[in-house]
């Protein structure tokens, strides 16, 4: 075995046993070198065997880092009595986001045994388009309609869920090359979706009423911006939710620019009709407006619909983008939405929920009181500002190894020169117990940490 990889080996040992400790960070290649005795050459080769290995990770400027101890009776010193020492997997995972309201699958099974009816099954095995059919325009228009704004039936489109409605609005609004201002921490899909789409997404400022207007005019000035892409109803992973008096202030200045809007309004349901604004954005630039929205929160990731409410002028144009993509929402989810939103099903979900994220926030407020956490009481997620000395990519590895996963700040950067050091916490895919415990198991290593460097 050649002389670099027995020096490798070495240190992972040394990080399996807990004397590395995740987020430490090793010393710089060249003082590694003479410590050992070895060329400054191999010494680069140890490193890079540790980060092929997912042992380490570099971080341009700043060093090496400890990314992880596998999962073992020392990683798992903070598990409960009962943890399988060596599991693979984090026993709990923070990183999902799907709310889930006690009896649920009761709830929906009559709706899904009406529709395995033979007479009923053919009808909802039939290819549907991208207009869905007349019942599901009417049964989402109720749905989605808000304080001040009610989509027009005909101006409603289906997607197979709401990240192929976001994936169909923009790319029927922007040309490969073209630029779309989004927040700075955005929705990680959407990161993605640009990516294929060939679009540059464009960090803009925000603050705590939400998205700064004179931002959005100075990248517009810079290049003109195609779109924008703005989640302002409980804005993940911030929870901030846009005031109505900045909502009105964007939507003169979109007037006035021409520049399309794109609303992802998945985690509204979550507010409810309380929510601090004057209606959503298209409520205030309904001409601009392409609301995007969707079942796999309010009811369930498995069987679910994408929503997109789009101006009149652009329905043939959005739905062909649907069309050529292949996102069209299949015949039975639509059949199965329209039965569950006419016959209050979604409706006793959404409060179910709604109670249930009240519920969760009251378990962060506890669990992570004094320090720097940002949320929302409404939100089935959290944000927390990690303290010193964590690094979010350091953090979520420490996490791992002692059973929780949570998800990194970088995963919501647009720039990857800004990456925040916090991560975001999923509240709504466990038991109430479990969250409480992965809460206490975070906080004991974000203080192992402070207390052990």
């Amino acid at each position: 075995m050649d002389d670099y990889r027995r020096i490798a080996d070495r240190i992972a040992d040394d990080i399996t046993a807990g004397r590395l400790r995740p987020g430490q960070r090793l010393p710089p290649q060249r003082l590694f070198a003479r410590r050992r005795g070895i060329a400054a050459s191999t010494a680069g080769r140890v490193y890079g065997e540790l980060v092929r290995r997912g042992l380490v990770v570099g971080e341009v400027g700043r060093g090496t880092f400890v990314r992880a101890t596998p999962p073992g009776p020392a990683g798992r010193a903070l598990a409960e009595p009962g943890a399988v020492a060596g599991a693979a997997e984090p026993r709990v995972d923070l990183e999902l986001t799907y709310p889930s309201a006690p009896g649920q699958p009761e709830l929906l099974a009559p709706v899904l045994g009406q529709l395995l009816r033979p007479d009923v099954l053919a009808e909802a095995l039939r290819p549907a388009p991208a207009t869905g059919t007349a019942p599901a325009r009417e049964a989402a228009a109720g749905l989605l309609a808000a304080p001040g704004w009610r989509p027009d039936p005909d101006g409603l489109l289906f997607a197979g869920n709401a990240r192929q409605a976001v994936a169909a609005a923009l790319a029927s609004l922007v040309r490969p090359g073209g630029r779309v201002g989004v927040e700075p921490l955005t929705y990680p899909l959407v990161k993605e979706i640009a990516a294929r789409l060939g679009i540059a997404l464009v960090p803009l400022a925000v603050d705590e009423d939400g998205l700064r207007p004179g931002s959005v005019a100075a990248a517009h000035r810079s290049a003109p911006l195609s779109a924008l892409y703005v989640q302002p109803t409980l804005h993940n992973p911030t929870s901030l939710t846009t005031s109505g008096a900045r909502l009105a202030q964007l939507a003169d200045l979109v007037d006035d620019l021409g520049i399309p809007v794109v609303e992802d309004r998945v985690w509204s349901f979550l507010a409810g009709p309380a929510t601090g604004q004057e209606g959503p954005f298209a409520a205030h630039a309904p001409a601009l407006t392409h609301v995007v929205d969707g079942l796999s929160k309010r009811v369930a990731p498995g069987l679910t619909v994408g929503f997109l409410a789009v101006p009149p002028h652009r329905v043939e144009a959005v739905a062909a983008v649907v069309r050529s993509g292949g996102w069209s929402a299949g015949r039975f989810a639509l059949e199965a939405a329209v039965r569950w939103i006419g016959d209050g099903t979604v409706a006793r979900l959404v409060e179910a929920k709604r109670a249930d994220a009240a519920r969760r926030q009251r378990i962060v407020t506890e669990e992570l009181a004094g320090l720097a956490v940002r949320s929302d009481p409404r939100a089935c997620f959290a944000w927390w500002e990690l303290p010193a000395p964590w690094r979010a990519d350091t953090f979520t590895a420490a996490a791992a190894a002692h059973g929780v996963a949570v998800t990194p700040g970088r995963a919501f950067a647009v720039d990857p020169g800004r990456t925040p050091g916090a991560v975001r916490l999923g509240l709504g895919s466990v038991s109430e117990g479990d969250l409480r415990w992965a809460l206490r198991v975070l906080v004991g290593v974000a203080r192992e940490g402070r207390s052990g460097w």
